[in-house]
């Protein structure tokens, strides 16, 4: 790093690569599994009362879950071949799964919620694989739109925890331990600062358990009878191989639901590598893809271990932005915690005993920030009429769905019900809505070309027929032209390795917004373009000098460029906005 730089990023202490002190590692480590161990174990609580389950099968759904999400935690930190971030991603149980969890427990039993949970697994092995593909329909509107909808969907199971209480409890009792954990985990949170504020839930949910106990409704005898060191006997749900009419009726459901888990894992595993890096970088897709694809290991295990499904913890981010440690040791760590954790009956016990007044309240503060963060993911894509359309039209058709003000007497039998479930329905508005403007959009021009300088004299000839047809005068043309030149051979430089014979390279272009989009679809390379642009200034010496020459017109003729790099794939937008009048 040249000298002054470690001036200019002081966020970051330890990068990913680094490898910070074993007491360092192991004491973030601990604190960040104690952060995330109650929404773990609460979510796989509300489930299995809400359904009405047993609690002998609660036992085993915490203690799997907590193991799961230990093994998972590890596996997203030293990422093996292709599945992981490689990146510190805490995992734990998925809130968007409660309904449809719900659902399968109260209908099937944990035999059937462990095979629908298994067969929807292979969706995230799909997406992971094919992320590239779906960039233009998973937008920032539709995946923020579908975690709005979460909380709509989730609230109303939710809300009845809050009368979760024994025969005989003073009426007082559930009101006064809801509040105040919601108004100590809210008042923590919006005064205190540093490391103190992410202490809010856990100090919150200690002090409505605390006014419970006053009260009677902490269930002190489950502690106290838990052993310290033990393993859940008779808790195995095995599996519902039958695929009768309630198998079919909530697959959709969940495919559904484990799409929605996966961009959550793909907005967590984007704003982690923000925060893991003293220089801002572009985006590594293919680490995203790695964070999706253990995703998919985590339900897949999940499924095979008989309890809810899991997810990624956005806590990772907040923790790391915090404290500056971005290495890879604390991550495992984290997952080492878990698994430990998992088999000591009393510290789980510890939160199994916590009342459904004081465990809802806790759950909605989450899912009110759940909501507000689906919000900032729409809001900070910018917002136009067309994705105020989506997201608005999207949002209160899945919430008239999910409150049976639509239709009720047609929707109840169409697919069994699916959508009944507001997020299903919502999102599938959004996702229709999506694919409309992508089909009705002005006609893409396209070319495939061998990855080649001679693919040139044809790349030239088609921008300048499409600058043609476009209607735009002589400079518009030679700055379309200049751009894709300079693209291309940037491209032609990274991938210059003289292996794997000739490469393809897909090349379309249109209008958009008053101005030209070119994308460069090609093979994969390892440095990514933004970057090296970002950083021409500071690496004047260490880049070749043709290359640099490339980087700086293309840095001059387009007015962006986003570097997309995929396992198996670079994709290149360029943007190149028209030139005024009077510079014509």
């Amino acid at each position: 790093m040249a000298a002054g730089d470690s001036d200019r990023y002081t966020g970051v202490r330890y990068q990913p690569d680094d490898r910070p002190p074993m007491a360092l590692s192991v004491g973030l480590g601990l604190q960040l599994a104690l952060f995330c161990v109650a929404g773990i174990v609460l979510t796989p609580l509300i489930i299995v009362r809400a359904a009405g389950g047993t609690e002998t099968y609660l036992s085993w759904a915490v203690f799997a879950a907590v193991a799961v999400s230990g093994a998972t935690t590890v596996l997203q930190a030293v990422r093996i071949g292709r599945i992981g971030a490689g990146y510190v991603l805490a995992m734990g149980t998925s809130g968007a799964f409660i309904a449809v969890s719900v659902a399968a427990l109260a209908q099937g039993g944990p035999a059937m919620l462990a095979t629908l949970v298994i067969i929807s697994s292979f969706c995230q092995f799909a997406l992971a694989a094919r992320l590239s593909l779906l960039r233009r329909i998973l937008t920032p509107a539709v995946t923020g739109t579908v975690i709005m909808l979460i909380p709509v969907t989730v609230m109303p199971i939710i809300f009845k925890g809050f009368e979760d209480v024994p025969s005989g409890t003073p009426a007082s009792a559930a009101p006064f331990c809801a509040l105040t954990t919601a108004l100590v985990i809210g008042g923590i949170a919006l005064k205190a600062t540093g490391a103190s504020r992410l202490w809010a839930p856990v100090i919150g949910v200690a002090a409505g358990s605390a006014l419970a106990a006053f009260y009677g409704i902490y269930d002190t005898g489950r502690v106290v009878e838990a052993s310290w060191i033990g393993f859940p006997e008779n808790g195995w749900p095995s599996f519902d191989l039958d695929f009768g009419p309630v198998f079919w009726t909530l697959l959709p459901a969940f495919l559904f639901v484990t799409q929605v888990g996966a961009i959550e894992t793909v907005g967590d595993a984007v704003a982690i590598q923000r925060v893991s890096w003293r220089r801002p970088r572009a985006v590594d897709f293919r680490s995203v893809q790695g964070a999706v694809a253990a995703d998919g290991v985590g339900n897949l295990l999940s499924g095979l271990a008989g309890t809810v499904p899991n997810t990624t913890y956005s806590t990772s981010i907040s923790v790391t932005a915090l404290t500056g440690v971005g290495a890879r040791a604390v991550g495992v760590a984290v997952g080492v915690a878990f698994v430990v954790l998992a088999f000591v009956p009393k510290g789980l016990a510890v939160v199994l005993a916590i009342p459904g007044p004081v465990a809802a309240a806790y759950i909605t503060v989450l899912l009110a920030m759940l909501f507000v963060g689906g919000m900032r993911i729409v809001v900070q894509d910018g917002v136009d009429y067309r994705k105020s359309l989506v997201v608005g039209v999207a949002f209160w058709v899945g919430v008239g769905f999910q409150n049976g003000l639509i239709f009720p007497e047609y929707v109840s039998k169409f697919g069994g019900g699916i959508l009944e479930n507001g997020m299903t329905a919502g999102g599938l508005v959004a996702i229709l809505i999506t694919l409309f403007m992508e089909v009705t959009a002005p006609r893409r021009r396209r070319i495939q070309v061998t990855l080649d300088v001679s693919a040139l004299p044809g790349i030239r000839e088609f921008v300048g027929a499409f600058a043609s047809r476009g209607g735009w005068n002589d400079t518009m043309a030679r700055r379309l032209d200049a751009a894709a030149e300079e693209t291309l051979l940037t491209l032609l430089e990274k991938n210059d390795d003289g292996e794997g014979g000739p490469r393809r390279l897909l090349l379309t272009a249109h209008k958009e917004d008053g101005g030209a989009v070119l994308e460069f679809i090609a093979a994969a390379g390892e440095e990514n373009l933004e970057d090296r642009i970002a950083l021409l200034d500071e690496r004047a010496g260490e880049i070749r000098a043709e290359t640099e020459i490339s980087l700086r017109l293309l840095r001059h003729f387009a007015s962006s460029v986003r570097h997309q790099q995929y396992h198996g794939a670079d994709i290149v937008t360029v943007r190149v906005d028209a030139p005024t009048a009077t510079r014509d």
